[in-house]
């Protein structure tokens, strides 16, 4: 399908309009299916869990991690129960550590109502660290309602569809098309919100794999920054340690002094310039505040 965009910024579609771009994607999504394993099940927290994974973090990498997680916390009354070191171990490797912290503190508050996910949307995004995309995702892949899912695959669809030339669309253009694309509800035959938007996810991943990523024409599209020698990627480092402390030490304390001789060695094989003690300071006193770990006279533990 093809579209141009009239001056007014909205996309003026084909021949076919939208219920042909509607039977496009569908067929799309019936040819590129991928069986992946959060798709077996309406579970709402295990599908929680895997779009929490499954931000800015490639399919690939958190096939195995996700069943692991159900594996060690199956239910948001077992992440809830687990001290928050361990939620924090269990994470390491899959980047982005505050994911973590809000899926365990999350899973707090849904275990003190009660133990049961919320269902509507302003109960989900009631809860840290879900935002509209993870709600409305949650809504229809656990229990099939409709909502605007937008998240980068099927931007890059509609994108990709509507806006073909346009550089700089904004989400404020897409949300009403994705809404007004979305099934209302579940009925009979291969089209209500599951499975529109598994095919909206499965399409934009072949198209972001066989052509120029479209979703760079996106107004909210900003490069990621280099992880190595960031400032994020030290203080990963440094939860790291504390965690390795954590597991090797009787009572997994470790003062700053050899924390900032531990990280400076890594920074030193990296081929990077030793830190501070003070530097390295600064960045526990960060992480303390956000709940990575915790501090008592000059010994710091995870």
């Amino acid at each position: 399908m093809s579209a141009r965009i009239d001056g007014g910024g909205a996309p003026v579609a084909s021949s076919r309009g939208l219920d042909g771009f509607r039977r496009h994607v569908l067929a799309q999504g019936r040819a590129l299916y991928r069986d992946l394993p959060w798709r077996r099940t309406r579970d709402p927290y295990a599908i929680w869990v895997s779009e929490v994974m499954l931000q800015q973090t490639q399919v690939a990498r958190v096939d195995g991690r996700w069943q692991r997680w159900l594996g060690r916390f199956p239910t948001p009354d077992a992440l809830a129960a687990a001290d928050a070191a361990d939620v924090l171990e269990e994470w390491q490797g899959m980047g982005y550590n505050r994911r973590a912290l809000s899926l365990w503190r999350a899973a707090t508050q849904v275990s003190d109502a009660g133990g049961v996910m919320p269902m509507d949307y302003q109960g989900l995004l009631s809860l840290p660290g879900i935002g509209p995309a993870t709600a409305a995702g949650i809504r229809a892949f656990a229990y099939d309602l409709p909502g605007v899912y937008l998240e980068t695959n099927v931007r890059t669809v509609f994108l990709h569809e509507l806006y073909p030339d346009a550089v700089g669309v904004t989400d404020g253009e897409l949300v009403p098309l994705v809404r007004s694309t979305c099934p209302p509800d579940a009925h009979d035959g291969d089209d209500d919100p599951r499975t529109w938007y598994y095919a909206l996810l499965d399409y934009g991943a072949h198209l972001k794999r066989t052509l120029p990523n479209p979703s760079r024409r996106s107004a909210t599209h900003t490069r990621q920054s280099r992880f190595e020698g960031s400032h994020r990627q030290k203080r990963a480092e440094l939860v790291r340690l504390l965690l390795a402390h954590r597991t090797a030490d009787e009572d997994g304390a470790v003062d700053g002094e050899a924390l900032t001789e531990e990280l400076s060695q890594l920074e030193e094989h990296a081929g990077r310039d030793r830190l501070s003690y003070g530097e390295v300071g600064s960045l526990l006193c960060e992480l303390q505040k956000e709940g990575f770990c915790h501090k008592e006279g000059t010994k710091w533990w995870a």
